[in-house]
């Protein structure tokens, strides 16, 4: 049913979450594999590369962010892969769902109000209108 389950994560509690239900889904079936992604913005990029010493230590922060999300999967044996995109984390996610044709796809919600919400945007919120699986949100 679900083998193939795009995690879209970005180093928050939310994503830790999220990862929490993702382990749940794909230890129910076999052969399963999550697809984990990160995506690191244009924003924050330009921040992160000022500060690094060097395109290995923007590597090594990038994917810290995402070791407690690999010791959730290692831990309960899920296969995995990791990739890190390049954009706004809305609209990269959905194009990525979209042309890998995943199964799933979860993310972890931060919980706006509806006036925050209305005003900065939510991530979830643009994805689950514009992907063309199923989508689980975690808040």
């Amino acid at each position: 049913m679900y083998k193939r389950i795009l995690l879209a994560v970005d180093g928050s509690e939310n994503a830790l979450r999220a990862t929490e239900e993702a382990v749940k889904v794909a230890s129910l079936i076999a052969k399963c594999i999550v697809e984990v992604v990160y995506v690191a913005t244009f924003s924050k990029s330009k921040n992160e590369i000022l500060h690094s010493l060097g395109k290995e230590e923007l590597e090594y922060s990038r994917r810290k962010k995402l070791h407690p999300v690999e010791e959730q999967l290692k831990s309960k044996n899920i296969a995995y892969k990791i990739k890190i995109l390049h954009g706004e984390p809305g609209p990269t996610i959905i194009e990525y769902a979209n042309k890998e044709r995943f199964d799933m796809l979860i993310i972890g919600s931060r919980g706006l109000n509806s006036l925050q919400e209305m005003v900065l945007g939510s991530v979830s919120h643009k994805v689950v209108k514009r992907v063309d699986c199923p989508v689980l949100i975690v808040k």
